[in-house]
C-alpha cells in the first residue's frame, strides 16, 4: 500500500535484529518458534521502543517552531528518559512531569533524566492523576511567558504522531519475516500507554504484514487499551487526512497485570533471571518481564496454536531493572 511518511529525525539504530530464541523455544515454546524483535537495541541511552516514536515527534516539534518538550510518566519512565536524551541530542529543552514523590536516591531512569539536563518536577500520585492536564497547561504558559514554545507530549509519546514509529517498524518486520521464512505469526507486545500496540496494529494492516498483533496490558484493563488503540488510530487519521483507510481490530490479553503497574511478582523476577541465563536476553519487571511471562502462560494454555511463529517485541526498559534489584534477592 502506498504510504507517505511525515519527516522524521534519525535517532534510532534501525533496523533492529529479529532474533530466534532456540533454547527458549525448546523450553517454553510448546512446538512454536519464539522470536524477539530487539527494539531494546535502538540505541544506548536512547534505547527502547520510545525512540521510534520520538523520531517523528521531535521532527514535528522542530518543524512547528517548538524549542521545548514537556512530557510525563512515572519516576522510572523509559519514555521520559528517552525524551530527555533526544532533547539533549537535538538542542531542545526538556521538562518532565513525573508521578510519585521524589526519592532520596536518584537511580535508573531518573538518574539519567538529570544527567541529560532535563528539568524534573515530581508530583504525588493524587495530584498527578487529578491535575495532569492543568500541569501541562501551567508549564506551557510558563515557557510562553518567557518567549519560548513548549510541545506537550502525552504519556509514552502515544498519539497519532508517535504511531508512525511502529507503522514504520512493520516494514522492517515484513523484511524480517521474508528473511526468516515466517509466513504467519503472532506479534506480542507489552501495552503500557498503548502507542506501540496502536502503531503495530495500523502498520500490520497498512503493510499487509501476515501477523496478528496482541497487547499484554501491564496496567489498567482490556477495555482501556481497546479504547486507547482506537483513539490513537483516530488521532492518526485526523492529523494525516490523506492516509489510506484501513480497518483494524485491537487485541488485548488481560489478566497479567498482577498487583498493579510497576509491581512484579516473584515469578516475573525468576523468569527474567532464567531468560538472561538461558539466552543472554534481559527483560525488565515493569513491561517486558510481565508481557513475556503472560505470553508464555498463553502459549501453555493453547491460545496461539493456529501458527508456528510467535514474535515478542522487546520494547526495552533495562534501566528500570536496577531500582528493583531487591526482587532478585531470593
Amino acid at each position: 500500500m502506498e504510504l507517505t511518511y511525515p519527516r522524521k529525525i534519525d535517532l534510532a539504530r534501525t533496523p533492529t535484529p529479529l532474533q530466534y530464541l532456540e533454547r527458549a523455544s525448546r523450553k517454553w515454546g510448546c512446538g512454536h518458534r519464539l522470536w524477539v524483535k530487539r527494539d531494546d537495541l535502538t540505541g544506548c541511552t536512547l534505547s527502547g521502543n520510545k525512540v521510534r516514536k520520538l523520531e517523528f515527534i521531535a521532527a514535528h516539534a522542530i518543524d512547528h517552531g517548538y524549542d521545548t518538550l514537556i512530557t510525563c510518566g512515572g519516576l522510572q519512565s523509559n519514555h521520559c528518559r528517552a525524551t530527555a536524551f533526544a532533547g539533549a541530542q537535538l538542542g531542545l529543552g526538556v521538562h518532565l512531569l513525573l508521578r510519585g514523590d521524589a526519592p532520596q536516591d536518584t537511580e535508573g531512569n531518573l538518574l539519567l533524566d538529570h544527567l541529560a539536563g532535563a528539568t524534573v518536577n515530581c508530583y504525588s500520585k493524587r495530584q498527578y492523576v487529578a491535575e495532569l492536564d492543568a500541569l501541562f497547561g501551567q508549564w506551557q504558559q510558563y515557557y510562553s511567558d518567557r518567549g519560548r514554545k513548549a510541545l506537550a507530549i502525552p504519556t509514552g509519546g502515544s498519539d497519532g504522531i508517535g504511531a508512525w514509529g511502529y507503522i514504520g517498524a512493520c516494514e522492517e518486520l515484513l523484511a524480517d519475516f521474508r528473511a526468516c521464512d515466517i509466513t504467519q505469526a503472532h506479534i506480542v507486545t507489552a501495552s503500557g500507554s498503548g502507542g506501540t500496540q496502536a502503531g503495530l496494529t495500523l502498520g500490520a494492516a497498512l503493510h499487509d504484514l501476515p501477523a496478528t498483533v496482541w497487547g499484554i496490558n501491564v496496567c489498567d484493563d482490556e477495555q482501556y487499551f481497546l479504547d486507547k488503540v482506537a483513539a490513537d488510530a483516530a488521532d492518526w487519521r485526523r492529523r494525516y487526512p490523506g492516509v489510506p483507510h484501513v480497518d483494524i481490530q485491537a487485541r488485548v490479553i488481560d489478566g497479567h497485570v498482577g498487583q498493579g503497574y510497576g509491581i512484579a511478582g516473584d515469578e516475573v523476577f525468576r523468569l527474567i533471571a532464567d531468560l538472561a541465563a538461558l539466552e543472554g536476553l534481559v527483560l525488565d519487571p515493569v513491561y517486558t518481564g510481565k508481557a513475556f511471562a503472560g505470553m508464555l502462560a498463553e502459549i501453555a494454555a493453547g491460545r496461539f496454536e493456529d501458527c508456528r511463529d510467535i514474535v515478542f517485541m522487546h520494547t526495552g526498559g533495562i534501566f528500570g531493572l536496577f531500582p528493583q534489584r531487591s526482587g532478585f534477592a531470593w
